[in-house]
């Protein structure tokens, strides 16, 4: 019942009409902004571009990591940027994983030939595990790849650093959960001075190996990452990160197997850039890269764009 005040003319209503208005409003506020944030969850991502490339034996997998790089502002612009980047050939498959705040925002907003994944996963299910993100929440929110095993996790940054078989054990969460994963593993500058290269990327794919069952290794590639190479601006020579490839392939052959090791992409991530990628990825054991510094540039699509053609 409206009642209308004689001297203003003003339509107003009791305070209980008020209450249950105002009730029903902001019930129809919290519906409409669940329909909105479910249907942006569900919204048409820009359509990418592709250019037929014959490519090699094997699809090039070119991954940018954003590390803890971004906010929302910056990763506006360089979305943007490579939304309008042009075409992606066609024998390149290409993966950003972003902090895991942002996933959401690339999720809805990145070109959609471009996929997305997280830089880290727990090896947990469900349950009382504060702080962790699990395999199974990040293939959840949309996620196809994540990063495991990067020396950074691995060496730790003010904390305990992880184990080679704790690193195992996630890659095998991860694939379970439907995941693809980039297992990067490496030497130190002095490991790679005294000749230990091998031996130390052997110690962190031994435990790999045992975890994963022969089908696995399909959703699996190793990123190696020569420590000593990553962020600092120095980059092994093509032929140097060459000798390394083949031997983790042949490493992969003996320990696997063969039809494993021949199938399995093998990434450099040692400062790789738009100036050097060209002749890496030439280079007939290196299946793409995974990239740091320049996945937060432009430079970004000259990495992918610098496969053989």
């Amino acid at each position: 019942s409206f009642l209308v005040e004689a001297s203003s003319g003003i339509l107003t209503m009791p305070k209980s009409e008020n209450l249950v208005i105002a009730t029903t409003a902001a019930a129809i506020g919290a519906v409409s902004a669940y329909f909105y944030f479910n249907s942006s969850k569900m919204s048409t991502r820009p359509a990418g571009s592709s250019v037929e490339v014959a490519g090699g034996e094997r699809k090039y997998l070119i991954g940018g990591n954003w590390k803890c790089n971004g906010t929302v502002e910056a990763n506006e612009a360089l979305i943007k940027i490579f939304n309008e980047a042009g075409p992606i050939p066609s024998c390149v498959e290409v993966v950003v994983c972003s902090t895991f705040i942002h996933l959401s925002q690339l999720l809805t907003s990145l070109r959609d030939d471009v996929q997305v994944g997280g830089q880290n996963c727990s090896n947990t299910g469900k349950g009382a595990y504060t702080g962790e993100i699990a395999a199974f929440q990040l293939k959840d929110l949309g996620c196809t790849w994540v990063i495991i095993g990067h020396s950074e996790r691995r060496e730790g940054f003010g904390m305990q650093g992880e184990p080679s078989a704790l690193c195992a054990e996630k890659c095998k969460v991860a694939v379970d959960a439907g995941l693809n994963v980039m297992f990067a593993i490496g030497e130190k500058k002095e490991e790679r001075e005294s000749g230990k290269t091998m031996e130390v990327c052997a110690s962190q794919l031994e435990p790999l190996a045992k975890a994963l069952d022969a089908n696995d290794w399909e959703k699996v590639a190793i990123a190696y990452e020569p420590v000593w190479a990553i962020g600092t601006g120095l980059t092994a020579t093509p032929e140097m990160a060459q000798e390394t490839h083949a031997d983790i392939r042949k490493w992969i052959s003996d320990n696997v197997s063969p039809e494993v090791a021949k199938a399995t992409r093998i990434q450099y991530g040692g400062s790789m850039k738009g100036a050097n990628a060209k002749d890496l990825l030439a280079q007939p054991d290196i299946d793409g890269g995974l990239i740091g510094g320049a996945s937060l540039k432009e430079d970004f699509f000259n990495v992918i764009n610098g496969v053989p053609k």
